[in-house]
């Protein structure tokens, strides 16, 4: 299933995301299972699958690494929960650096600093790599999917990490 045409926008990285939640509550109504209450088995059935494939659209189209994913898939390209190693020792040292410093957290003398630092570390390289991801896609062509496909694991494991130190922060709280 095409989720750029469910939506009916173009099959493109940079999308307009109010739009996507307009068009998404627009489809919802129309397909929503209270309104196919009263028909038939079938068309009961056929408004809950309808329901559950606009939601699992609009949830990847809003997510940058599920949208490029999505956009490849549509190419022929599928990254499936595949592991793959770096060749990119620049990539490498940033990881290492990046997870001694979420391991050095909890015992800092300041651990708001090192959650500061290590968040703006991220986020800088997120916008980076989503800016590199951008203009792959933009070009349709295999070598620059197989780009894109690099750039969306590297991602990852910036979004993973985001996540590791969102768990952190709240250990700390508590």
């Amino acid at each position: 299933m095409n989720y750029f045409q469910l939506f009916n926008l173009p099959t493109q990285f940079d999308i307009d995301l109010a739009e996507l939640s307009s068009r998404y509550l627009k489809l919802q109504r129309q397909f929503h299972p209270d309104k196919h209450s009263a028909g038939s088995e079938r068309d009961r059935l056929m408004s809950v699958q309808q329901t559950a494939n606009i939601n699992d659209a609009y949830h990847s189209l809003k997510h940058p690494l599920l949208r490029a994913e999505h956009i490849l898939a549509l190419r022929g390209l599928m990254l499936d929960d595949e592991q793959r190693s770096f060749n990119d020792p620049m990539f490498l040292m940033q990881q290492m650096t990046l997870r001694e410093q979420l391991a050095e957290i909890k015992t800092a003398t300041d651990p708001d600093d090192v959650i500061d630092h290590v968040e703006a570390e991220l986020l800088q390289a997120k916008k980076h790599l989503l800016a590199q991801l951008a203009q792959a896609l933009e070009q349709d062509k295999p070598e620059q999917d197989q780009q894109a496909a690099d750039l969306i694991r590297k991602l990852k494991f910036f979004y993973k990490l985001q996540h590791e130190l969102e768990l952190i922060e709240q250990q700390l709280k508590d």
